[in-house]
């Protein structure tokens, strides 16, 4: 097969000196056996996004690899000798259970130390959240975690968290990005320097167990913790690591954890994806459930920053919650936890995202605390913190199954979440109720929002075209009226602006810039559209809602807002 000139003159450097026989081995094999895998690894560079990078692994510049998680590193490294001059420079780094995440973690802890900064490098995998701890803990500049979160078995990925313990944000990431680019592959600084790399494990562990038993524990008696019969999976991740020494600590002693799924594997054996979001990824947990009559089930995906839960509905049958509901359930238990405290004086704030559910606001205004609502991603609400240090944030989260509970971590947690869920279920269990059943009482006092989620996905380059061509015509040929209801308000996130339909008013958006289109109807209704930066994929998020009197009457309304949802998708013509 022809390989164009630019992709050859890439292959050719990787031949030289620079990379090691390995790696120049691999290259001359896909040279002969298979040329289109060797297009594959290098027609491009690996990007490294806002947050860091995630690929599949093996040679090239398209791959995940000791080189191009060198050139990041060394890039970062530049970044922070020049950001923090005349400081002893340190730097926390973790990983998860995927194929060699040890061993490139050492590469990166070996570049940091080649350029004098002080590594502490977690001396087994851990959680993701876990490292956000740790970074502050021991006042770090920046940390890294090698994970792909959970994607399939032959990716890995490069995250990159900053002082504050919050993945990078502007201005940073672009900063730091073109350092990265300016860098050519001999100029990485492999040669460790053993005296600046410190192993960390026990000590941070005992301090990010205690610290999120503080967190999320709300004076449960212990008759209810050991009431509540609990099963878990972390799905072959890392939460193994944490979760069951946090749920002991804090006093539920019934917790059954899913033997097939406890051992860490990168090949997640037992699932097609280690993704709780993914129903199918939570039979087995299900199934162990039925089997010892279990009250909840809560499983974490591998690095172990996502949850997903399942309760028993009031027919005793188990069903699995969505991440709007278990971040509406959450919250809510905090605020009137904080309130009982005496603890809210106007001074507080819980964190949501656009895509999200809009009942987080309804929440917000009832106890008299501000909802910060941010771009998809938890880099976000861990920026809210550090902007407004004179306000207490509470919680947060967004709809894609992620929780943060208070400020000691700054990004999605599945520990500190799996506890304050395992919190609210042990105290409704002893007062009669349910964890399903406060979901239910919830809509009652505040309205029931029904949330539902639509991902097109388009093949190749006309695939890609289409979806632009989409977001062109809802922007310059918006839709007067969906499902026979005006549009009421347009927020267009790419160019800063919320646009009233009915007065014609115009006003600024502060969030920053994103491909990202809202439409409001007249009866509360929302539609929001948000197309993949790096694939041929759009999503269309749903949220409708409408009132509860009382608890009979929810499967009435539910069908009611199902039958509405199904309406707006045929007529905005998605199905």
């Amino acid at each position: 097969m022809h390989i164009e000139q630019h992709i050859l003159d890439k292959v050719n450097e990787w031949l030289t000196p620079t990379f090691d026989e390995q790696t120049q081995n691999a290259i001359k094999e896909m040279m002969t056996s298979n040329p289109k895998e060797l297009e594959e690894s290098f027609y491009k560079n690996l990007e490294f996004g806002t947050g860091g990078m995630r690929g599949v692994m093996g040679v090239g510049t398209n791959r995940i690899n000791k080189y191009t998680l060198g050139k990041n590193t060394q890039g970062l490294s530049d970044y922070m000798i020049q950001s923090f001059p005349n400081e002893q420079l340190k730097v926390a780094i973790a990983y998860d259970c995927r194929h060699n995440s040890n061993t490139l973690a050492k590469v990166v802890a070996d570049v940091f130390s080649a350029n004098g900064i002080h590594v502490y490098l977690f001396s087994d995998m851990r959680p993701t959240p876990e490292l956000s701890f740790a970074l502050k803990h021991l006042n770090c500049h920046a940390g890294i975690v090698l994970t792909a979160s959970h994607n399939p078995p032959e990716y890995n990925g490069y995250k990159v968290y900053w002082q504050d313990g919050g993945q990078l944000v502007p201005p940073q990431d672009d900063e730091i990005i073109q350092k990265i680019e300016a860098l050519n592959y001999n100029e990485i600084k492999f040669e460790a320097n053993e005296n600046l790399i410190e192993y960390i494990d026990t000590q941070i562990d005992d301090a990010f167990c205690k610290s999120t038993i503080a967190n999320a524990s709300f004076n449960t008696p212990s008759s209810a913790k050991e009431n509540l019969k609990i099963v878990y999976t972390s799905l072959h991740g890392t939460s193994i690591k944490a979760i069951p020494n946090v749920l002991a600590q804090a006093g539920y002693s019934d917790v059954n954890i899913v033997p097939e799924q406890a051992e860490p594997n990168g090949d997640f054996p037992t699932v097609k994806s280690p993704n709780p979001e993914e129903p199918e990824a939570l039979t087995m947990a299900l199934a162990l459930a039925e089997k010892v009559n279990g009250d909840i089930v809560i499983g974490t995906d591998p690095d172990s920053d996502r949850l997903g839960v399942a309760v028993r509905d009031t027919n005793g049958k188990m069903i699995l919650l969505n991440g709007n509901q278990t971040m509406v359930i959450m919250t809510a238990f905090l605020l009137e936890q904080w309130k009982r405290a005496g603890k809210i004086t106007g001074n507080q704030f819980i964190g949501s995202t656009i895509v999200s559910t809009p009942m987080m606001l309804e929440l917000a205004s009832a106890y008299d605390v501000e909802c910060k609502v941010g771009l998809t991603g938890f880099k976000w609400i861990a920026k809210f913190i550090k902007d407004f240090p004179q306000l207490q944030f509470i919680g947060g989260g967004e709809e894609s199954f992620g929780f943060m509970v208070g400020d000691a971590v700054r990004d999605k947690d599945a520990v500190g979440a799996t506890l304050l869920v395992c919190e609210i279920a042990a105290q409704a269990k002893a007062a009669g109720s349910s964890l399903y059943k406060e979901l239910l009482n919830l809509y009652v006092d505040f309205g029931f929002y029904k949330e539902h989620l639509i991902s097109l996905t388009k093949k190749g380059i006309s695939g890609l075209q289409e979806i632009n061509q989409m977001m062109i015509d809802l922007r310059e040929n918006p839709v007067a009226e969906i499902n026979g209801q005006r549009v009421v308000c347009i927020e267009d996130y790419d160019n800063s602006t919320s646009r009233n339909l009915i007065s014609g008013e115009v006003e600024s958006i502060s969030i920053p810039k994103s491909n990202v289109l809202i439409y409001y109807l007249e009866d509360g209704s929302k539609i929001c559209a948000r197309p993949s930066g790096t694939e041929p994929k759009i999503k269309f998020y749903f949220s409708v809602n409408g009132t509860v009197d009382q608890i009979e009457d929810i499967t009435t309304v539910e069908k009611e807002l199902d039958e509405k949802i199904k309406n707006i998708i045929a007529a905005m013509q998605l199905n």
